[in-house]
């Protein structure tokens, strides 16, 4: 990649997806009864956490895993009122319903997101697992379906009064609308979009170190990319100078969008960007927000991703800026 500005290389992990999700299949109630008993299921917990096949989790399994869905004649005959249509793959439809694995499941200790141990229910051969922690395992329809499933499910539990009276809401559209049963007002699923952008310096393409930064509630060496909400009446970019000079002190310049990638914890879509700034600029880390902000040369971050420098701890397979990174220390100045 010399002389050339990186690009990602590679699609971040939450945006995969095979998936047909088109309005069209989701407002035609009588195909999708009608299908319903051909159809896959997969459950979600309250913590998001859906069964995948308990031998490809412990020990990892270096092929991607897929989901543990059910068939959807085991839940009725009909499709439930909690179950939220996610789409169509392969002439077979998949939904999403609430579910929690057994109150008397055991559980294992697996690897998740930013090297942390986890413990995951395990029951029936089969390990719930969550999407932060694991989206980067899965197989690519997994990956989109269960991605999707969360973000519905965020979405409706946070959406169970009506915005304008604070009435119950029920659902409609098979997961995807919800009607006030007070005043009748509709409401579709929200998306937040946020930005988030690595900054280099002005060497070259891509420069010879990146800015890093860290919250004080992480584990100790964990750094990542800056990033932050886009607000009322601004722009993409001009959230990207806002927010480094917000939290870093200092101004960036040369901004480009690199990709996207959809984060519903609870309900973001993260819109990757690099930029440049002078790395002789003193940082200012924002009080309370970053407790530290430096500037980490490439070798660093190589060495970190190839697991040799245990002082930088970087953001987890499933986050965007992991695949932001990763390109960055691949490429040259």
């Amino acid at each position: 990649m010399t002389g050339a500005p990186f690009q990602l290389g590679a699609l971040p992990a939450l945006s995969r997806s095979t998936v047909d999700r088109q309005e069209t299949l989701r407002t035609d109630p009588e195909r999708l009864r009608s299908r319903w008993p051909d159809a896959r299921v997969l459950q979600v917990d309250r913590y998001g956490r859906t069964p995948v096949p308990l031998e490809r989790v412990v020990p990892r399994s270096a092929e991607a895993i897929p989901l543990s869905t059910r068939k959807a004649l085991s839940l009725g005959e009909q499709p439930p009122d909690t179950a939220s249509f996610l789409g169509q793959w392969q002439d077979t439809d998949y939904w999403a319903v609430p579910a929690d694995p057994p109150e008397d499941a055991e559980t294992v200790e697996i690897e998740g997101s930013w090297g942390v141990r986890q413990q995951a229910p395990i029951a029936e051969g089969e390990a719930w697992v969550e999407l932060r922690g694991h989206g980067s395992l899965l197989d690519d329809t997994s990956a989109g379906l269960l991605t999707t499933a969360e973000a519905l499910r965020n979405w409706h539990w946070r959406g169970r009064f009506c915005a304008r009276c604070g009435g119950a809401t029920r659902r409609r559209q098979f997961g995807w609308a919800t009607q006030c049963e007070q005043c009748g007002r509709e409401e579709y699923p929200r998306t937040d979009p946020a930005v988030i952008c690595l900054v280099h310096d002005d060497v070259a393409d891509n420069g010879e170190h990146v800015l890093l930064a860290r919250q004080p509630v992480w584990p100790p060496k964990r750094y990542s990319v800056l990033a932050g909400f886009v607000e009322a009446g601004e722009s993409l970019e001009g959230c990207v100078e806002r927010e480094i000079r917000e939290e870093a002190g200092v101004g960036v310049f040369g901004i480009r969008y690199l990709g996207s990638q959809p984060w519903p914890f609870p309900r973001s879509i993260m819109l990757g960007f690099a930029a440049r700034a002078d790395v002789d600029a003193p940082l200012y880390p924002a009080d309370g927000e970053i407790e530290e902000a430096k500037w980490v040369r490439r070798a660093e971050v190589r060495a970190a991703f190839a697991g040799e420098n245990p002082d930088l701890l970087l953001p987890g397979n499933s986050s965007i800026a992991h695949v932001m990174l990763r390109a960055w220390a691949r490429a040259e100045p």
